[in-house]
C-alpha cells in the first residue's frame, strides 16, 4: 500500500526552521501499531494522520514513542496540507480529535490561524525537586507551575534559558511529565524551551500546545490579550498568540519542504 507523505515546517516562513512535522493523509484508519511504525519510521517530533469524514477530517498525531492528546505544529502542518493542496478552494478546515476536541485553523494568505483551548496552569501541588535537579543548580526558577502533564519553570530573562542544558536522564524520570521553560523575551513578549524526552523529543523546535498554557500566564502577567511568542531552540520559530475568552488562537506560518509517499 502506497500512502502520501508530505514534510512541513511549523511555525516559520522558511525552509529548515520552525517545527518540522510529517502528515499523512488517509482514506481510513490504520491500525494503531501501523501508525505507531509510520511515526517511528518518519522519526520527527510528530507524524499527524487525518481521514475524511463528510465535511471534517478526523485528526490524530504520535510522536516516534506514542500518540499524544494535543499537537499545535502537526495539526498547522495537517491544515497547510489540507488548504494548499488537497482543498485549496478553502480557507478553513475543521479537525475532530479523539483527546484535544474539535480544532478549526484558518488560512488568510501565508498565515494560518489556529483555535485551540485554553489551559491555566496552577503552582505545584509539591515541589519537583527532580526536575530541579535536572535543570541545573543556577538560575533557580522562580516559579515551577504545572498544567496537563507538563511542568512549566519559570525565569525572568531570556538569557537564563537559553543557558539551560537539562539532564535528560532526570527529565526522562519525571514521565508522564514534559518540561517548559519560558522567561521575558529580549525582542518579543516571551520566550520558551520544551522537552520530552520520555516521549521521543529530547528538545522540541516549535511548541504549539504549550502555548495554550503560556499564553493565558503572559496575558496575565504581562495585561496583553494579544502576545509575539519565540521558541528559542537551535532552529527556532515564531508564535503570535491571542486570548480569546477560553480559547487561544495560536498564529504562525508554514513551508512545504517535501512530498513522496510510504510503501507499507
Amino acid at each position: 500500500m502506497r500512502i502520501p507523505v508530505f514534510q512541513v515546517d511549523a511555525f516559520t516562513q522558511e525552509p529548515f526552521a520552525g517545527n518540522p512535522a510529517a502528515v499523512c493523509p488517509l482514506n481510513g484508519w490504520l491500525d494503531e501499531p501501523m501508525l505507531r511504525k509510520v511515526a517511528a519510521e518518519n522519526n520527527l517530533s510528530a507524524t499527524a494522520f487525518f481521514v475524511p469524514r463528510a465535511d471534517q477530517y478526523e485528526l490524530r498525531w504520535f510522536t516516534p514513542h506514542c500518540e499524544v492528546r494535543l499537537c499545535g505544529h502537526a495539526t498547522l502542518a495537517s491544515a497547510y496540507v489540507v488548504l494548499n493542496i488537497l482543498q485549496p478552494g478553502l480557507n478553513t478546515v475543521r479537525f475532530e480529535t479523539v483527546l484535544g476536541g474539535v480544532l478549526t485553523v484558518c488560512r488568510s494568505g501565508d498565515i494560518f490561524s489556529m483555535n485551540f483551548p485554553a489551559m491555566f496552569a496552577k503552582a505545584c501541588a509539591k515541589r519537583p525537586d527532580e526536575l530541579v535537579r535536572a535543570l541545573g543548580a543556577a538560575p533557580l526558577p522562580s516559579e515551577l507551575l504545572e498544567v496537563n502533564d507538563t511542568y512549566v519553570a519559570v525565569y525572568e530573562t531570556e538569557t537564563a534559558i537559553r543557558n539551560v542544558r537539562p539532564d535528560f536522564a532526570r527529565l526522562k524520570r519525571l514521565h508522564p511529565f514534559a518540561v517548559a521553560l519560558t522567561a521575558p523575551g529580549n525582542e518579543v513578549d516571551f520566550v520558551s524551551r520544551y522537552f520530552a524526552p520520555s516521549y521521543g523529543v529530547p528538545e522540541d523546535p516549535v511548541t504549539g500546545s504549550v502555548h495554550c498554557a503560556l499564553t493565558p500566564y503572559w496575558t496575565s502577567r504581562l495585561g496583553k490579550r494579544q502576545l509575539h511568542a519565540r521558541q528559542v531552540s537551535d532552529r527556532g520559530g515564531e508564535i503570535w498568540c491571542e486570548m480569546a475568552g477560553e480559547r487561544v488562537l495560536l498564529q504562525g506560518g508554514a513551508v512545504l519542504v517535501l512530498e513522496g509517499s510510504l510503501l507499507i
